[in-house]
């Protein structure tokens, strides 16, 4: 069985990565920020390493009791799903649909978390990066696109 250690590892990790991830949403004052990426990588490492204590401590079990790591990442998925949605809303005088980006980088996140329960730290890390880009630097093409003259009408979808 793996050492607390290692696994301490894996969570050290994802809180690296998580909270860059939490940080440039923080940054831009976002509902959901550094704590709450933070959490979401940590909960999903957390499940799946909770996954492979099961399945090694009831291993020798016989046929009747099956495993399905695939059950862990459908739970972790709707769980996030849940906590995203809950920070989508919509308001209802101008019809802006707010913190959508922000709820797909919740649910982005516990990917990343579960890369690293996994062991898959170059995944982790790259997806991190690829995310990081995706939020920081798309978000400011945004921005000057929408400042051109021709653009003259704001978003309807507002992160």
């Amino acid at each position: 069985m793996e050492s607390d250690l290692a696994i301490f590892l894996r969570l050290l990790v994802v809180t690296v990565l998580a909270g860059s991830l939490g940080w440039e949403r923080e940054k831009l004052g976002k509902s959901a920020g550094l704590r709450t990426h933070i959490l979401v990588g940590v909960g999903a490492v957390l499940f799946v390493v909770i996954g492979e204590i099961f399945v090694e401590k009831y291993r020798h079990f016989d046929q009747s009791m099956r495993f399905d790591p695939i059950r862990i990442v459908e739970a972790i998925v709707t769980g996030i799903s849940f906590l995203g949605a809950g920070i989508i809303f919509v308001a209802r005088e101008k019809g802006v649909v707010k913190n959508l980006t922000t709820a797909a980088s919740i649910w982005t996140t516990s990917a990343v978390g579960m890369l690293v329960g996994l062991e898959r730290y170059f995944l982790a890390i790259g997806s991190t990066a690829i995310i990081f880009v995706v939020l920081r630097f798309l978000a400011i093409l945004e921005i000057k696109r929408q400042k051109t003259p021709e653009n003259e009408k704001p978003s309807e979808v507002s992160d």
